[in-house]
């Protein structure tokens, strides 16, 4: 799966030396079996996140965004709603730069993809996500959210 808007599409190289160092980790790694935690791959510029949570309903996650870092996300397990916006015009409400990571207020009209077993996405910096919402009824996923600094 590959989700991003015209302008972006021609403005970033998906098939860039950084993204496919980040898509043979992901083919080349047993990540089922992998515990959660941090994975250097590229020393700070590209590394990976392993995690494990239960899906959450929609209402209780925010919309967040990177400046820095493109998030490749893959599901290892489990399914999830996936919520995209573009992040232009959406309301700053809270920012760690520490963590590079800024959320937003609820868009007017936020989009969703479902992510299940074996899918990918990347979100770049541009736009705004909402991972771990419940689809259907809540339940454990394993997620590699692999960093890809911009």
């Amino acid at each position: 799966m590959f989700f991003s808007f015209i302008a972006l599409s021609e403005k970033y190289d998906y098939l860039s030396e950084a993204f496919r160092t980040a898509y043979r980790w992901l083919r080349d790694n047993d990540v089922k079996n992998m515990v959660p935690g941090r994975y250097p791959i590229l020393g700070e510029d590209i590394y990976a996140s392993v995690q494990q949570y239960e899906t959450v309903p929609e209402g209780s996650k925010r919309f967040e965004a990177h400046d820095l870092f493109f998030d490749v996300q893959y599901m290892v397990s489990g399914r999830e709603y996936f919520g995209v916006a573009k992040r232009e015009g959406l309301h700053v409400t809270e920012r760690r730069e520490e963590n590079d990571v800024c959320f937003f207020e609820e868009p007017e009209l936020p989009g969703r993809v479902l992510l299940t077993e074996g899918d990918l996405i990347v979100v770049e910096p541009e736009e705004a996500h909402r991972p771990g919402c419940v689809a259907g009824e809540p339940m454990q996923v394993k997620k590699v959210v692999i960093k890809v600094r911009k």
